[in-house]
């Protein structure tokens, strides 16, 4: 592995050993059909995320996620029956030139045409959270992509976050921030009227994603943050190991903490907040 990279960034790119391009787009309505596509579709179909006229600008980050719902976008456009137009937008927020090189050889290689931006969010991230860059810095890199896709005329802003991030964030809000909140499919931007966020990868669990990327031979980008990469400690790792130790002991946990943003009872619970608005269970006890 490179000294490049950051924890867990692997760079090493063994070209001789990519799949035919051809090969890995079948791959993903055949082989995978069933872990895949068809979980794709579910998603889109279920929350109304592709709709007639949109114009989506797709974030490709580089990494195993987003360079799959790329090609699961084309895939769509190729074969979908809706009209719709899309963008793929990939921003360069402080890459080594390597990692950034990597970027661009893997979506020519796989036929994604990225509208590539620089931006130096790494940097300034670090300055201004050094401690704890990675929150400042994705918000940071949301707002650039939204800037970006609003350039570019989309109303839709597709994001690679897939089923295991989506319980995940619920299991940190749960743990860490003593609320009950999930990722949400879709929803609006409050800073950029006109744009929505949708999240096609929904459904779709991070294993089969591994897979996948595996059986591609490409070599994707992971973090490849050189701030991160000097901090120690971070609780979306750890969550992640506690959701698959909790898993040893309570079948099919995964699916119960998804299922239990859908099942939330309001009359069970002691408070909630709607459109910035506190709520108590004792407005329903006190009628």
């Amino acid at each position: 592995m490179s000294d490049l990279a950051g924890k867990g960034c692997e760079i090493i790119v063994p070209f001789d050993e990519r799949q035919p391009l051809k090969d890995i787009e079948r791959s993903i309505i055949k082989k995978y059909r069933k872990h895949l596509w068809s979980k794709f579709i579910k998603a889109i179909r279920d929350y109304n995320l592709v709709e007639e006229g949109d114009k989506i600008a797709v974030a490709i980050s580089g990494g195993k996620d987003s360079l799959l719902m790329a090609k699961m976008f084309q895939e769509l456009k190729r074969h979908g029956q809706v009209n719709f137009e899309v963008e793929f937008i990939a921003m360069d927020p402080g890459y080594h030139k390597d990692i950034k090189q990597l970027l661009i050889d893997n979506c020519e290689y796989l036929d994604i045409p990225i509208h590539l931006f620089d931006s130096r969010i790494f940097e300034i991230a670090d300055e201004i959270a050094k401690d704890y860059p990675c929150y400042m810095c994705a918000r940071m890199r949301r707002g650039a992509l939204y800037s970006k896709a609003e350039e570019l005329g989309c109303n839709k802003l597709a994001l690679g976050h897939h089923y295991d991030d989506v319980i995940e964030t619920t299991m940190l809000n749960l743990l860490c921030a003593g609320n009950f909140k999930t990722m949400l499919p879709k929803l609006n931007s409050t800073n950029f009227d006109g744009i929505q966020i949708i999240r096609p990868l929904y459904y779709i669990r991070e294993e089969h994603i591994v897979r996948f990327i595996q059986n591609s031979g490409i070599w994707p980008l992971n973090c490849a943050c050189m701030v991160a990469a000097k901090k120690t400690g971070n609780k979306r790792y750890e969550i992640k190991d506690l959701i698959k130790s909790l898993g040893e002991n309570f079948k099919d946990v995964e699916k119960s903490i998804f299922k239990a943003a859908e099942n939330v009872n309001i009359d069970s619970v002691l408070g909630w907040q709607q459109d910035g608005v506190k709520h108590s269970f004792l407005e329903n006890y006190e009628k």
